[in-house]
């Protein structure tokens, strides 16, 4: 299926864009990422190395090493957030080669850059919350994310098994939905791309790389149960800690799940669907922003993929105004606790809904 987009004309977002490129423009910006997320990243992946060191080469007590292997999903997570998805997209530097290092920290992470570029920056950012293109809300038959998927009866209690889901959802990535899409070929929606053969050997190499380290060394170090329960502690914290930040974007009351008509064309332009099918939370959190890599931004991320979330504060204002001037709903949580009962809510709502 090949959906388009009703894109002529498109006065909403050029005339967002036209007010963006002044901001930059005026204030002398680039829409890179600038001294703060070198900083931020910097902090992240020294914090991320010495706890590593800690818990594999100086064995601290039981007690102190689940709080440390906590710390390392949630630091892993913070990584990907803003090192890896900002290089992902371009926007972590005006400098090619440094964003292609940031994309690929994914790989030593345990994911697969190349399979998360075409998954994730095309099918989910072109086609978000279409149902059959948008990979991102497909958890079938686990759980159903929107009204064009079949209704199971588990599902009448995915409001309570979400926390097991989630948590496993890290590992199932790095061990079962990579390697089925390395074997496959069936990366994403609507995708028939062949696997170059530099990437061959970037899947293999990275692979053995993330396992020696995360799951050989360890063993070696500190013992075959030790290893096993902290990596599986440090897996199921990042797989929570990803799953509920992307959820809270676009699975929650609010965001729309647009169909395509008989011509397979959404009615409204590119850049309104975005708004339509998106949400932002706590938005006024310094801390949230920081943390997230400005992903509770996910509307201006969504509409400027490119620019960097230093800047989506900012671009946040000129956001809103235009969708005030076009008559626009501007979906905002107040906070993150509030998106994530919005979420529940709608998970609540589809399990029991036929």
């Amino acid at each position: 299926m090949k959906v388009s987009f009703n894109n002529k004309p498109n006065p909403f977002y050029l005339t967002l864009k036209e007010k963006a490129d002044r901001y930059f423009k005026e204030n002398n910006l680039k829409p890179s990422g600038n001294s703060k997320i070198y900083f931020k990243s910097t902090f992240q992946i020294f914090t991320l190395i010495a706890t590593y060191t800690v818990l594999v080469f100086f064995t601290p007590s039981p007690a102190i090493a689940i709080a440390l292997c906590c710390v390392l999903g949630v630091n892993m997570a913070a990584i990907g957030f803003n090192v890896m998805h900002e290089g992902g997209h371009q926007s972590f530097s005006d400098i090619s080669w440094i964003n292609t290092i940031g994309a690929y920290s994914l790989n030593l992470l345990g994911g697969t850059t190349y399979f998360w570029k075409i998954k994730h920056n095309i099918n989910h950012h072109t086609y978000t919350n279409i149902e059959g293109l948008d990979s991102d809300i497909d958890i079938q038959p686990f759980m159903r994310t929107n009204e064009g998927q079949p209704r199971h009866l588990l599902h009448k209690f995915q409001h309570r098994y979400w926390f097991f889901l989630y948590g496993i959802s890290y590992f199932m990535w790095i061990f079962w939905d990579d390697f089925t899409k390395y074997f496959t070929g069936n990366i994403a929606p609507n995708s028939d791309r062949s696997l170059p053969f530099r990437e061959h050997v970037i899947f293999w190499t990275t692979k053995a790389i993330y396992i020696a380290l995360y799951i050989g060394l360890p063993i070696y170090m500190i013992g075959l149960s030790h290893a096993l329960i902290g990596f599986a502690i440090v897996c199921f914290v990042c797989g929570l800690t990803i799953a509920c930040v992307f959820q809270l974007a676009h699975l929650v009351e609010g965001a729309t799940f647009p169909i395509p008509n008989n011509e397979e064309k959404i009615e409204q332009e590119w850049a309104i669907h975005q708004i339509e099918t998106t949400a932002n939370f706590g938005i006024n959190s310094k801390i949230l922003h920081w943390l997230l890599g400005g992903l509770n931004f996910q509307i201006e991320h969504h509409l400027f993929p490119k620019i960097s979330h230093v800047h989506y504060p900012e671009i946040s204002n000129l956001v809103r105004e235009t969708c005030a001037e076009f008559n626009l709903t501007y979906n905002l949580y107040p906070s993150a606790y509030a998106a994530f009962m919005a979420h529940m809510r709608h998970l609540k709502r589809l399990g029991k809904q036929d």
